[in-house]
């Protein structure tokens, strides 16, 4: 596949980014270059490769679920800037 400097205006336009005609000419054979590594991914022969979402087996590192102490609630408004019975106080945002 080939692009054209028609093409690159086009997707500059489409991307809404403003490129000069001497920009889009030299975009032109960088996107070219993009779209023939593609279609070298794409000769890769990959039959019997399970998809992966990543490279390296990832589990989730979970931590011991302790009850502990909980009643810390003036620790925890000690830094508020606003403060409504015993509650973080925020300014009204419907009027």
């Amino acid at each position: 596949m080939s692009v054209d400097i028609e093409t690159v205006k086009k997707i500059a336009r489409l991307s809404r980014i403003a490129v000069s005609d001497a920009e889009a000419e030299a975009l032109l054979p960088e996107l070219n270059n993009i779209l023939g590594w593609v279609e070298q991914l794409g000769e890769v022969d990959v039959s019997g490769v399970e998809p992966t979402a990543a490279v390296i087996p990832n589990r989730l590192r979970l931590r011991e679920d302790e009850v502990t102490h909980g009643d810390r609630r003036e620790d925890v408004l000690s830094n508020a800037p606003a403060r409504e019975d015993g509650f973080f106080g925020v300014p009204k945002v419907i009027e």
